[in-house]
């Protein structure tokens, strides 16, 4: 059974396809995956950067609260 996959085009600049080419063979998988993976990556980072944030006031408070 067959597995097809919706795809779509996405225009990149000759270089970045280069880079991409590469790594996806140094990750031993497709340019395709190594582009899911890099969309991951982006966001988990972004993930890690909201975490890092300074809480807001009404935050603090909120986890400052005394339980029941």
């Amino acid at each position: 059974m067959l597995n097809c996959m919706h795809s779509t085009s996405v225009r990149i600049d000759a270089s970045t396809h280069d880079d991409l080419k590469r790594l996806a063979a140094a990750l031993n998988t497709t340019v395709g995956n190594t582009v899911t993976l890099a969309v991951r990556a982006l966001r988990q980072e972004r993930i890690g950067a909201d975490l890092r944030a300074t809480l807001r006031d009404d935050e603090e408070i909120w986890l400052d609260a005394e339980l029941g």
